[in-house]
């Protein structure tokens, strides 16, 4: 496998672009959902890995079997005095199948997943096929220089670096503390 880290093209749209009235309204209940299951997935990582878990009467509405296959991938943003960075481990992702994109005041990270597996041996067949795909998308800060975005891809680790402006770097100011 190539050690070095591939470069990923950050797409940016036309400047006139609007996110619709309607995904805006219904944006924040998904970011909400999307914590809600993070806070399973830490009180009990199992859960998420249990597509076929059952409700407390057998029954499983069909909307969360379907949904057991859709993930959002988990990232570190770290910042320093020059930059954010957002590094998102994606394992098993190509890299024709990532995309980085620049939208509506936000960056958007998608991917897809083909999985398939056959064996053939002499009392039976086995052929399974496998998809799954993400998105994640976060609100970019003021003071992110959009034009000098990056993205690098490297053994299945994803590198968004997002540089500040000067005017941004400059604008800290440490206050002091006085006691009363």
């Amino acid at each position: 496998m190539n050690d070095e880290a591939t470069k990923l093209p950050v797409k940016k749209p036309e400047e006139s672009v609007q996110r619709p009235a309607v995904f805006q309204a219904w944006h924040p209940v998904e970011s909400l959902r999307r914590e809600i299951d993070h806070l399973f997935d830490d009180f009990d990582p199992r859960f998420s890995l249990q597509p076929l878990r059952r409700s407390l009467f057998g029954v499983e509405p069909f909307w969360r079997r379907e949904r057991a296959f859709v993930a959002a991938p988990a990232v570190d943003i770290a910042e320093t005095d020059k930059a954010f960075e957002i590094v998102a481990e994606l394992p098993g992702i190509d890299e024709d199948d990532l995309e980085v994109k620049l939208a509506n005041g936000g960056l958007t990270i998608k991917g897809e997943k083909h999985e398939e597996k056959e064996e053939k041996k002499k009392d039976y067949y086995l052929h399974e096929r496998h998809f799954g795909s993400f998105e994640r998308y976060f609100q970019l800060p003021e003071g992110v220089d959009r034009e000098k975005i990056e993205a690098s891809f490297k053994k299945g680790v994803l590198t968004v670096t997002l540089p500040k402006t000067a005017e941004a770097r400059k604008a800290e100011k440490k206050i002091p503390v006085k006691t009363a």
